[in-house]
């Protein structure tokens, strides 16, 4: 019996979701449907590709080699319908990005909101989680991540760099002892990121400050940012947030100043649809621009 395309469309599904359930979900199908299908795939190439257990069904050996060869024809079925669509003055259809807290509060807004008035027949998502993306999963089309993947079948692109300080607001400036050296933090309230829930290394700030509590804590760049502008403590900052928090001041600038990097991560099957490769060049430019366009207002 040879496969089917629908059949290895439900083994992509129960592979990115881990269920039937899941993949019934996402497929518009019945788990029972699901798993007859997975059935029939897997008696089509005489060998299990899922072992089932009560946490879920996991690829075994064969089930990962088939995956690869899967997301190939599925980014070469998207590339033929794009190809048979043919080309247009516009984008089409809908794209989904995922982001971390600060990047899709205060980018992405603003620069989806741009791509979308070039392209109005074009649906954009933002997808703002406090972790890693999956792509594998499909949980996006592309993603904006703070370091570059090293694991994976993955297109990665560097956006640009950004800057980071330590802020307070005026009120809590003017109700505090001064802070002119590093030393005066002693004794000041921290604001940053939960410690055990910093899902990348390029996000543990404090610590390369050489701060090791955290009097008030968030996963959530808007809340922390949100505490300081009440008054309520010290946090780091991204310059391009600064322009939204007009109350916050930026303190100790000579002394700490971090650099991190935007990275744009992709399928790598990806590489052949036009249709994406257009809307990463316009979303990688229309951030690189407004990262530096925040950060010239956060200096004035």
């Amino acid at each position: 019996m040879e496969p089917h395309w629908d059949d290895m469309k439900v083994f992509l599904a129960v592979a990115r979701e881990e269920s039937l359930s899941g993949a019934g979900r996402q497929l518009k199908l019945d788990p029972a449907t699901v798993g007859r299908r997975i059935a029939r795939l897997e008696s089509a190439y005489d060998t299990p590709l899922f072992a089932k257990s009560p946490q879920g069904y996991t690829l075994t050996a064969a089930g990962e080699r088939l995956l690869s060869h899967g997301e190939q024809a599925e980014a070469a079925m998207r590339s033929a319908s794009e190809a048979l669509a043919g080309t247009t003055e516009g984008l089409t259809g809908q794209i989904r990005i995922g982001a971390p807290d600060g990047s899709a509060n205060y980018l992405l807004p603003q620069v989806c909101a741009q791509i979308s008035d070039e392209n109005p027949e074009l649906d954009i998502q933002i997808l703002a989680l406090p972790r890693i993306i999956n792509l594998s999963r499909r949980e996006a089309d592309m993603a904006v991540t703070v370091s570059a993947p090293t694991a994976g079948h993955l297109l990665v692109q560097k956006i640009t760099d950004y800057k980071l300080h330590m802020v307070a607001s005026r009120r809590y400036l003017r109700g505090h002892p001064p802070i002119e050296t590093l030393a005066d933090l002693r004794g000041h309230r921290m604001i940053g990121y939960i410690p055990d829930m910093i899902f990348d290394r390029e996000l543990d700030y404090l610590n390369d400050i050489g701060i090791e509590r955290v009097a008030l804590a968030s996963n959530s760049v808007s809340v922390q940012l949100r505490q300081a502008g009440h008054g309520s403590g010290i946090c780091v900052a991204h310059d391009f947030t600064l322009p939204f928090h007009g109350n916050l001041r930026r303190i100790l600038t000579d002394q700490v100043s971090l650099t991190r990097s935007f990275y744009l991560v992709r399928h790598q099957g990806d590489q052949r649809s036009e249709r994406l490769n257009r809307f990463a060049e316009a979303l990688t430019r229309g951030i690189r621009d407004e990262v530096a366009r925040l950060e010239a207002d956060a200096m004035s």
